[in-house]
């Protein structure tokens, strides 16, 4: 399935919602288009990806720059500096980060290797916290990035489990976001999860090449929505060694999932 027939089908949905909202909605796409870009985009960018006219584009695009959630140069748009308040209040007061970061330094220190919180949105995953361990990754990920569920060990934990409905979903979404090309298909994710019964995800070179990485979902109702996980380049560790740091992120994943029960996270 390609970008434009993912986002057509969006809009077919939308048509049944309110006019308001679907304003809203579609403003909130255009919004998260901007925030996976990895440079600013041009209007036809932002409408072609989000399927959505020129004239409807811009206007939303102006209202979000009124509000400063957008910011324009020249003739391309990116986020805007309005985030920046939401991002701290997030980090401040939200109960996952805030449980998270005692949790995080003492599996770092444990293990000598940086442990990670992701957390879902939607069909995406997002970096909440992180601890740095003894070996320096070789890229930079800042807290925020948008990543994808279908490549990654905390991506691909999130969706263990998970019905073929619910991952053919997530196979669509992946396309529509250019996560992945337009061949990929459910077989192919199916063939990347964990095998059934295994409660760690593992990955060696998928986001980044020379990093390998484990990962733990956080126990909840339903489907995990929070994941924890171990980086390490692959000169400071073996398989083995990573593996050796799967009982470290259990226990972190237990204390996590208690911390966090009785909220409303």
């Amino acid at each position: 399935m390609t970008a434009t027939s993912t986002r057509s089908g969006a809009a077919a949905e939308d048509g049944s919602k309110p006019s308001n909202m679907r304003s809203l909605s579609r403003a909130m796409e255009v919004f998260a288009e901007l925030q996976r870009a990895d440079r600013p985009q041009r209007l036809s960018d932002l409408a072609r990806t989000c399927g959505m006219s020129l004239p409807t584009t811009l206007r939303i695009l102006r209202v979000l720059q009124d509000f400063g959630m957008v910011s324009q140069i020249d003739k391309t748009y990116r986020v805007g500096p309005a985030v920046l308040p939401a991002a701290r209040s997030y980090l401040e007061n939200d109960p996952l980060v805030t449980s998270s970061r005692p949790v995080l330094q003492q599996v770092a220190a444990q293990t000598g290797m940086t442990a990670s919180l992701y957390t879902r949105l939607g069909y995406e995953r997002i970096l909440v916290a992180r601890v740095d361990g003894d070996a320096p990754l070789r890229y930079d990920m800042p807290l925020g990035k948008r990543l994808p569920l279908t490549v990654g060990a905390a991506g691909k934990i999130l969706l263990a489990g998970a019905p073929d409905s619910h991952l053919q979903e997530v196979v669509q979404a992946a396309v529509a976001a250019g996560h992945e090309p337009p061949t990929f298909s459910l077989a192919e994710l199916k063939a990347r999860l964990p095998e059934p019964g295994t409660d760690y995800a593992y990955s060696a070179d998928e986001r980044a090449t020379g990093v390998l990485s484990v990962a733990i979902a956080i126990s909840r109702s339903g489907l995990p929505s929070e994941s924890i996980a171990l980086t390490s380049p692959v000169e400071a560790v073996t398989e083995d060694g990573l593996m050796a740091g799967i009982p470290e992120l259990r226990r972190a994943a237990a204390r996590l999932a208690e911390l966090l029960e009785g909220t409303a996270y």
